[in-house]
C-alpha cells in the first residue's frame, strides 16, 4: 500500500500483533495516540478539510475492525486480481470531533469512482466495484450490508466503522492497471435528507404521486377536450409539485443545470483514498477446481419466510438462495434432517425431468450437486419410483459426473452404518456408478473395527467400501497432527473412483482454522489452505443459514444453543437489515478468497508441481500448520504475488 497521500493524518501506529492482519477490534486502547484537536464550538464540516474531522485509513480483508480499532496512517489500496477473481479489502473511519447532532459525531458521505484503465477500460461502480457497510454481530464485525455507489453513514463518537470494498473482475476483461478513487466527505446533518437514498416511505409516497398522474391522463378516449386539458393541467401541477419537494431539490438548478462548482469544492475538502488495482491474464476456471458443498436448511426458509414447502413462494425462495451461493465458488445442497441424524439433500428442488433441473445441473458453476435419495416435495410416488426416475433421467446427461448422494450425517453406531449400506444398495439397484457420500469422525462405536478410536477411524473405508465413494472426515479428528493424514489417504483407493474429502463442524476449535464468530481473519481464510495442503479433494459445510427458528423474516438473529458463535452461519436475511437482498457475513467472504488461493496455488502447482506449491505456502510463512499459520495479511499478498510475477505470460 502506498503511504504518499495527499491527505496527512497525525496520529502514533498502536503496538498490535498483526498489524495488517488481526487488528485490534475488541476495546484494546492506546493513550499515546494523539487525538489533540483544536476544533471547537459549532463546526461547519463544508468549510472544513475533512481530514480534519476524521481518521480514515485502508485494512485487508483479513482484520477485524471493532468499534474501538485505533487510527492508523492513511495508505492507499493496492491490489491484485485474476479475471474472475473478487478481491476486497476495508475502510475503516473514525471521528476526530463532533459536527453533528445530539449523540452522534456526524454524517459521512462515501463516494466511488469508476476504476479506468490507461486503454480506456473501466470496472464500473454499482457492478465489478461493490461496497457494504461492516455491522457487528454479538460485538463483532460480521455483517456485510450492502450500500448503494454514492451514500451516508453516521459516525458515533469514539466509535471506528468499517467499510467493505470489493473488486469483482469479468472473465472477459482486459489486463492492465486499473486506477479510481474513493471520497470519504464529512457533511452538515441538516442535508442529510437531501442527499440520503430514498427510505421505503419515500419511495412509496414518490410512486403514489406519479401513479395520480397517469390515472389522471390514461383514460382519454372520448374525453371532452375541456376536460382533458383539466387534466392534464392537474397532472402537471402534481409532477411540479413533486419536483419540488426536498427530495429533488438539489436537482433544481437555475436553467435545469446542476451547479457543478459545488461538487468540485466538495470533493476538494474530502479524504481521498486511491484504488489502484492489477487486473492480470489469469483466469479463474469457471468451474471450481475444488468442489465446495454446503448446506442451506430448507426448514429455516419456510419458517422465516413463511412458505409453505412446496408453493411457487418456497420455488422462488429456494432459487434466490441458490443462485446468490454460486457467485461464491460454492456449490450448495438444500437439506432437511432426520431421525439419527439421516439427511435429505438436494441442489435442486425441482424433478429431474423439470427443465429448471438442466439449468441448475448444466451451470459451469456448479462443481458438484446432490441428487435426493427421496421425494423432495411428497406425492403419489414411493422413495424407489423416485429416486428411480431421478436417475434414469440423469445418468443420459453430461453433467452425471458431478452428482453425489448425501444420505446421512456422522454415523455413531453400527444400526447407522448399516442403514447406508442398505440404501446404497437400493441406489445401486438403478446406478452401480453413482457416488455415496458420507461424512464421519469416528467407526461405529458398538462394533470397534480396531484397538483405539483412530485406527476404527481410519478403518471406515474398509467397512463401508463398495457403498461410499467419497469419505468425508472431520479436521477436528486430526488437531494439529497432520502426519495423520497419510494413514487416512492410504486407505482410500482413488484408482476405483474414492476420494477423500474433509469438513469442520463445531470443531476444531481455537487455534485451529475455523469460520467461529471472532476468530481472525487469517484463520477463517486458512481453512482452506489446509485443505490444499493436505491434499482433499472437495469439502463439505454442514449448514450455512441454521440460526435459531423465527417466523419473521426480520427477526433478530439468534445462534443455536451448543453451538459455537456463527457454527452453521454463513449469511444472514436482508429483512434483518432492512434491505431485500441476502447479507454475506465477513466469514464467507474470507471462505471465498482461501478457495480462490486454491486456485492460485493449482496454478503454480501446474507450472513447477505440488510439491513446489507446497514449499511456496511453507516460505511465504502463509500456511504451515493448523497451530502455524499467518496472523499477519503481508504473507499472504506475498505468495499471490511470487504466484503472480512466476506464472504471468
Amino acid at each position: 500500500m502506498d503511504n504518499s497521500g495527499e491527505n496527512h493524518q497525525d496520529f502514533v501506529v498502536p503496538p498490535v500483533e498483526g498489524v495488517a492482519g488481526g487488528g485490534t477490534g475488541y476495546g484494546w486502547n492506546d493513550g499515546s495516540l494523539d487525538c489533540s484537536n483544536s476544533l471547537r464550538g459549532n463546526i461547519d464540516p463544508s468549510k472544513i478539510p475533512s481530514a480534519d474531522l476524521v481518521h480514515v485509513w485502508s485494512m485487508p480483508s483479513t482484520a477485524n475492525i471493532g468499534q474501538q480499532e485505533m487510527p492508523r496512517p492513511l495508505e492507499h489500496i493496492t491490489l491484485l486480481v485474476a479475471r474472475n477473481e473478487r478481491e476486497s479489502a476495508q475502510i475503516a473511519i473514525r471521528p476526530k470531533v463532533s459536527w453533528g447532532g445530539p449523540g452522534m459525531a456526524g454524517v459521512v458521505q462515501i463516494q466511488c469512482t469508476d476504476l479506468c484503465s490507461t486503454s480506456g477500460d473501466r470496472l464500473v461502480v454499482g457492478k465489478s466495484l461493490t461496497l457494504r457497510r461492516v455491522v457487528p454481530i454479538l460485538g463483532v464485525p460480521d455483517a456485510l450490508v450492502p450500500l448503494d455507489p454514492v451514500t451516508q453513514i453516521n459516525l458515533l463518537p469514539g466509535e471506528t466503522s468499517a467499510l467493505w470494498i470489493s473488486i469483482d473482475v469479468p472473465i472477459g476483461q482486459p489486463p492492465g492497471q486499473y486506477e479510481g478513487e474513493i471520497f470519504v466527505t464529512a457533511i452538515k446533518t441538516d442535508t442529510e435528507s437531501l442527499t440520503q437514498p430514498f427510505t421505503k416511505s419515500e419511495k412509496h409516497q414518490i410512486y403514489k404521486d406519479i401513479r395520480n398522474c397517469l390515472d389522471f391522463v390514461e383514460p382519454m378516449n372520448g374525453t371532452p377536450l375541456e376536460e382533458v386539458a383539466e387534466r392534464v393541467k392537474s397532472a402537471t401541477s402534481s409532477l411540479r409539485k413533486i419536483l419540488l419537494s426536498p427530495t429533488f431539490i438539489e436537482c433544481s438548478a437555475e436553467n435545469g443545470q446542476v451547479d457543478m462548482m459545488d461538487e468540485d469544492t466538495f470533493t476538494n475538502f474530502s479524504v481521498r483514498l486511491k484504488l489502484n488495482v492489477t487486473v492480470w491474464e489469469f483466469s479463474l476456471p469457471v468451474t471450481p477446481s475444488l468442489p465446495a458443498v454446503f448446506g442451506i436448511s430448507e426448514t429455516v426458509i419456510e419458517d422465516r419466510y413463511g412458505v409453505e414447502h412446496g408453493s411457487d413462494g418456497w420455488y422462488d425462495a429456494l432459487d434466490q438462495h441458490f443462485k446468490w451461493f454460486l457467485q461464491y465458488r460454492i456449490s450448495p445442497f438444500f437439506c432437511r434432517w432426520g431421525d439419527g441424524m439421516r439427511v435429505l439433500a438436494y441442489s435442486c428442488p425441482w424433478t429431474a425431468e423439470h427443465p429448471k433441473a438442466d439449468e441448475y445441473y448444466s451451470d459451469p458453476r456448479l462443481a458438484a450437486y446432490a441428487v435426493p435419495f427421496a421425494p423432495v416435495i411428497t406425492g403419489t410416488d414411493t422413495t424407489t419410483d423416485s429416486l428411480r426416475k431421478e436417475v434414469e433421467t440423469l445418468k443420459t446427461k453430461s453433467h452425471w459426473k458431478k452428482a453425489y448422494f448425501y444420505l446421512w450425517d456422522e454415523p455413531l453406531n453400527l444400526e447407522q452404518y448399516n442403514s447406508i449400506c442398505s440404501m446404497s444398495n437400493v441406489l445401486r439397484n438403478y446406478a452401480p456408478d453413482a457416488r455415496v457420500l458420507t461424512t464421519y469422525y469416528c467407526g461405529p462405536s458398538d462394533a470397534p473395527l480396531a484397538p483405539n478410536n483412530f485406527e476404527a477411524f481410519v478403518k471406515v473405508p474398509k467397512f463401508l467400501r463398495p457403498h461410499t465413494q467419497i469419505y468425508c472426515t472431520s479436521e477436528w479428528v486430526l488437531g494439529n497432527r497432520e502426519d495423520l493424514v497419510k494413514d487416512i489417504v492410504a486407505e482410500i483407493q482413488p484408482e476405483n473412483s474414492e476420494e477423500w474429502w474433509t469438513y469442520v463442524c463445531m470443531g476444531p476449535s481455537d487455534p485451529h482454522p475455523n469460520w467461529h464468530l471472532g476468530m481472525r481473519g487469517t484463520q477463517h481464510r486458512a481453512v482452506m489452505w489446509r485443505v490444499w495442503k493436505e491434499g482433499g479433494t472437495g469439502f463439505l459445510y454442514w449448514g450455512s443459514n441454521c440460526y435459531e427458528k423465527a417466523t419473521v423474516a426480520s427477526a433478530e438473529i439468534r445462534f443455536r444453543h451448543g453451538l459455537p458463535p456463527g457454527d452453521g452461519v454463513l449469511f444472514y436475511p436482508g429483512e434483518v437489515f432492512s434491505t431485500n437482498q441476502l447479507v454475506a457475513s465477513v466469514r464467507l467472504e474470507r471462505i471465498l478468497s482461501g478457495l480462490q488461493d486454491i486456485e492460485y496455488l493449482k496454478l503454480y502447482a501446474s507450472r513447477y508441481g505440488r510439491e513446489d506449491g507446497l514449499a511456496l505456502l511453507e516460505k511465504t510463512g502463509v500456511y504451515l500448520g493448523p497451530e502455524r499459520y499467518t496472523l499477519d495479511h503481508t504473507p499472504v499478498d506475498l505468495m499471490r504475488g511470487e504466484i503472480f510475477c512466476a506464472c504471468r505470460s
